[in-house]
């Protein structure tokens, strides 16, 4: 899809990745005053009196009763619990409107026609109609469809603890509580009114995000993935609702056991004028024993070089890490996201060994 921001001035790559001054538009993102082009991302309707409770049964958030207008995050697993799909939703009243990075369109409409059964529910892509703006600022001071009289503002609710939900990071302030991120839909035939109002890249609003702690699915999932290890119990897993595909996984994990992975924020140093990017090796500092991968390098307009990454439990969250980018090695310092221990909460009664006697 060609239409978007990717003919202003100075725009490079489509969506654009910045307009010629990444840190100058990343600080006028982080104020408000600035919008993401994310036509690429997908859009996905969901009609029909059975909508809300049926994708409640099939995805990990309690959605069945979202009201008009609001917002909430849930997740399609695999049934070994493996992300498939991160799905945005709001919902109008009449159709719930699916939210998801680019790529997941189409494979998740089919997925979901194929489940429809006996469910009186109509699923549709929605892409070629309607594209996504983001935000940190007020969604209503930017133009934005309607529907059914409800605003089609999809707000993150990574900002705090959804109900049912669980934090596994340690920290007095979670760095998300200040990502006051919105994502608009606006008919692609209404995108000129756009013209005028101030624009940062993706890259501006990727360094944000990672310094918000916050996973998506295009940059962090892989085949591997599952919701304990990024921490999204957070925002898109509800703990104490009925039975979905990959609940299981979900549920054994966070009471008996802890994920194999979790993510890591790393401060990279920056004295090499370099920024990790996606893909990279993670290595424990001085070593060739990789630990991880960089899922999302960015260089932040304050923090300076970051990335979040996926690395091995095991690792201490002590050790000094180094990335390799194209043979230079960086290095970084963890901020824990996923502690080692996290997961294990059942309070599950000690067994006494075979063979020992009760005294």
């Amino acid at each position: 899809m060609a239409e978007g921001f990717a003919g202003r001035p100075g725009a490079v790559g489509a969506p654009p990745q910045h307009y010629g001054s990444p840190l100058t538009e990343q600080r006028a993102l982080a104020r408000g005053e600035a919008v993401v082009d994310l036509s690429h991302h997908g859009v996905v309707t969901v009609t029909g009196p059975d909508r809300l409770t049926w994708l409640d049964s099939v995805t990990s958030q309690s959605i069945a009763g979202l009201r008009p207008g609001e917002s909430s995050e849930t997740l399609l697993l695999d049934p070994n619990g493996r992300i498939e799909h991160a799905i945005r939703i709001v919902d109008d009243g009449e159709t719930a409107w699916l939210l998801v990075d680019a790529g997941e369109a189409e494979a998740l409409a089919a997925w979901l026609d194929r489940m429809r059964f006996m469910m009186r529910v109509e699923v549709a892509d929605r892409s070629a109609e309607y594209a996504t703006i983001g935000t940190l600022g007020d969604p209503a001071a930017f133009p934005h469809a309607v529907s059914h009289d409800v605003p089609l503002v999809w707000r993150d609710p990574w900002t705090g603890v959804a109900a049912g939900g669980w934090q596994y990071a340690r920290v007095e302030e979670h760095p998300g509580t200040a990502w006051s991120w919105s994502e608009l839909l606006v008919e692609r035939s209404r995108l000129a009114e756009y013209d005028g109002v101030p624009a940062a890249g993706i890259l501006a609003s990727e360094a944000l995000r990672a310094a918000a702690w916050r996973p998506a699915w295009a940059s962090e999932v892989d085949e591997k993935s599952i919701p304990n290890e990024y921490d999204w119990l957070r925002s898109a897993v509800h703990l104490a609702k009925g039975c979905y595909r990959g609940q299981e996984t979900v549920a054994k994990i966070h009471n008996l056991g802890h994920p194999p992975r979790r993510l890591v924020f790393l401060h990279v140093d920056g004295t090499e004028h370099v920024s990790p990017e996606h893909g990279d090796l993670v290595y424990l500092a001085g070593t060739e024993t990789a630990v991880g991968r960089v899922t999302t390098g960015a260089h932040h307009w304050e923090l300076g070089p970051i990335a979040l990454a996926m690395v091995k439990r095991a690792v201490e969250p002590g050790a000094a890490l180094e990335i390799d980018r194209d043979g230079q090695r960086l290095s970084a310092a963890q901020e824990v996201v996923v502690p080692t221990d996290a997961g294990a909460t059942a309070d599950v009664p000690r067994l006494p060994r075979l063979g020992a006697v009760r005294r």
